[in-house]
């Protein structure tokens, strides 16, 4: 079987591509692979997924918290999270 790729330049973020080496070498894969991973997944080529069962679990979770006391973040928290993401 022959595999045919194109070769393809993005440009990302900082933190997008320190993100990407820390999954990759979690996952012990190259970052290229890791990001072809992550397209077929999001054009539907799920590879390595099961939609039906993520679907399942994701409506079995419903109403999982409603007897918890919500709670509030001050907007200094959430200014910190927001901080965070982006740094990340």
């Amino acid at each position: 079987m022959m595999w045919c790729m194109k070769r393809t330049n993005i440009y990302l973020a900082d933190g997008q591509a320190e993100a990407l080496d820390r999954v990759a070498e979690a996952e012990g894969v190259s970052r290229a692979e890791l990001i072809r991973v992550l397209i077929d997944r999001a054009i539907g080529g799920q590879r390595g997924t099961d939609l039906a069962g993520d679907l399942a679990a994701i409506e079995g979770s419903f109403g999982a918290l409603a007897d918890q006391e919500p709670f509030s973040r001050g907007s200094d928290e959430r200014m910190n999270y927001l901080d965070g993401l982006a740094d990340a």
